[in-house]
């Protein structure tokens, strides 16, 4: 058995984690100006689509 072999067989397999541990996080803006920067890059989104949209 070669050294890469027995270095293969002590590798840790892949953590596994429960689906409730993994899901997508929730935004929270306890903040107004947290509120604010969140809607206004939401807004400037839209601006950016509608304007490429109109540009070309």
């Amino acid at each position: 058995m070669s050294r890469n072999d027995h270095d293969d067989a002590d590798k840790e397999k892949p953590r596994t984690f429960p689906a409730d541990d993994v899901r997508q996080g929730e935004i929270i803006l306890k903040r107004r100006w947290q509120r604010v920067i969140f809607i206004g890059g939401l807004a400037g989104a839209v601006l950016v689509i509608l304007l490429a949209h109109f540009a070309g």
